[in-house]
């Protein structure tokens, strides 16, 4: 499959159409099929983007979360079965003291989201009422959830929860006396060779940092104006979301992970098994793992496990085609900017 002949004409036209400013690398084992930077870093001062970009992740962040977190268990500081309550000193909550690390991996937790995405709730809606900048650590986080009413008990479902992976980041803070940050950067990011990835504060200036944008049209469907996403999150990103990262460091991530570099080959093999039934629909079956999702696709039945984030100026995915051994990163400073070429790109892959 000659992926310049068929990406490169596609994704200079989505270019074109301001339909997506972002970069896209697709490798073989150490083969790279695919590697290119469209749209613009900036769009004050017209700056392109590069592979050397660096982007937010989102919710991509998550699965650096998980590692962190099994790295914790392989130690012996934290294990499956620890309750999540207890662990943290959360007794005066709405949280389930039966909730252990086990249900905040795999969302089948039941806790109340800050915001539910899965019931169509904006996160940004949080930032209306409290200024974003006031929540700047992990803990800062706890006072938008756990006084809400939980969705289901303990293990009686599975339901996307991005404040799971504030409870974990909690733990993983209590178990290694580290900030949340120090601890991934030094024992996800270093090991991992993901030499330009790290947190960037949005209201700091950084180098090679893209700025996330997204367009808005008039009734007649014109582009008028780029809206900036610095109001839309906290200025830094947590364990649920907003390190920033390239997509080499991406690809050097899931290939490290796979080798067994940042876990033992036991809970690595663990890892990259689903664990939870989510849901099915025409095109796909969904089932959760600690982090990543797993996929059997439809109607091509191509299996894959990927991690995703969207937020507003920001959106990104990794994905492992294991049939294939093939990597598939993509990463945009816009909301809406990685989901159609995703399928774009899956259909080739799918093809052979």
């Amino acid at each position: 499959m000659n992926f310049t002949e068929r990406l490169t004409p596609y994704f200079q036209d989505l270019e074109q159409q301001n339909l997506f400013s972002g970069v896209v690398l697709i490798t073989h084992g150490d083969e790279t099929l695919y590697a290119a930077a469209y749209g613009e870093a900036s769009r004050a001062w017209h700056v392109k983007n590069t592979l050397d970009t660096r982007f937010d992740t989102a919710s991509m962040t998550k699965i650096f979360t998980t590692v962190a977190t099994l790295q914790m268990i392989e130690r012996g500081l934290l294990a499956f079965d620890i309750g999540v309550v207890d662990y943290l000193g959360l007794e005066d909550t709405t949280i389930s003291k039966a909730v252990n690390v086990y249900h905040l991996l795999t969302h089948s937790s039941g806790i109340a989201d800050d915001a539910d995405e899965e019931a169509g709730e904006l996160y940004e809606d949080l930032w209306k009422t409290r200024a974003n900048y006031s929540v700047m650590e992990t803990a800062d986080f706890l006072p938008q959830f756990i006084h809400k009413p939980a969705n289901f008990a303990p293990g009686e479902g599975c339901r996307y929860c991005n404040v799971s992976f504030v409870l974990l980041g909690l733990m993983i803070e209590k178990a290694t006396g580290m900030s949340y940050r120090d601890y991934v950067r030094q024992h996800v990011f270093a090991r991992a060779g993901m030499s330009h990835s790290d947190f960037f504060r949005m209201d700091r200036v950084n180098e090679n940092v893209a700025e996330g944008c997204d367009p808005i049209y008039d009734d007649a469907g014109k582009l008028v104006e780029w809206k900036r996403n610095i109001y839309s999150y906290p200025p830094i990103g947590s364990p649920d979301g907003g390190a920033h990262v390239t997509a080499g460091d991406v690809d050097c991530f899931l290939k490290a992970l796979k080798a067994g570099e940042l876990l033992s080959l036991e809970l690595t093999r663990d890892l990259l098994t689903p664990k939870v039934f989510h849901s099915e629909n025409e095109k796909r079956i969904l089932r959760i793992g600690y982090g990543f999702e797993f996929v059997q696709s439809k109607p091509d039945n191509t299996p894959y496990y990927e991690k995703e984030g969207i937020n507003v100026g920001v959106s990104g995915i990794m994905r492992h085609y294991p049939d294939h051994n093939i990597n598939m990163i993509l990463l945009a400073n816009m909301q809406d900017g990685v989901w159609k070429p995703l399928q774009k790109v899956h259909e080739l892959v799918a093809a052979g």
